[in-house]
């Protein structure tokens, strides 16, 4: 049982803070991988941290996980929290999430969808991006635009 799912044994579905980490993967095109969730929601992959794991770590293992890839070199982008990042799911549990957003332009291995995580997984260029994307989603890649503005 995770971390969370303990958690919420003790304190039902009242906001928790929860930390994790979600990467942007470009390819060679400039595209950015998307996973779609069982909602319907596009988002990065990544997830939640678990006991005695650095962020790092939880970005490595998610996108093994997630996707199949293994990431090499990350690049912390920002660290986002706060109430944009409040959270209220369909279950009525409630968190505030603190998130790294990290950027890795190089992921080696076969990308394979874990169908318990993900309905569909592709890249997307980054001035078409689907319209059902995660709100907090967008945000996190607004990093990354912020990124590209100052380097100009």
């Amino acid at each position: 049982m995770s971390y969370v799912m303990e958690l919420r044994k003790m304190v039902g579905t009242r906001p928790l803070l929860l930390s994790g980490a979600v990467v942007l993967i470009l390819n060679s095109k400039n595209q950015v991988l998307l996973q779609q969730r069982g909602n319907g929601s596009w988002t990065l992959p990544g997830g939640l941290l678990e006991v005695g794991e650095s962020l790092e770590e939880t970005a490595r293992r998610e996108i093994k996980e997630e996707t199949g890839l293994e990431i090499e070199k990350l690049e912390l982008l920002d660290i986002c929290s706060g109430p944009d990042y409040y959270m209220k799911l369909n279950n009525g549990d409630e968190f505030y999430s603190v998130t790294a957003v990290y950027l890795a332009y190089q992921a080696t291995g076969s990308l394979e969808i874990d169908y318990s995580e993900s309905k569909d997984m592709r890249y997307f260029h980054l001035n078409e991006l689907p319209a059902e994307m995660n709100e907090a989603n967008r945000r996190y890649l607004d990093t990354y635009f912020r990124k590209l503005e100052r380097g100009r």
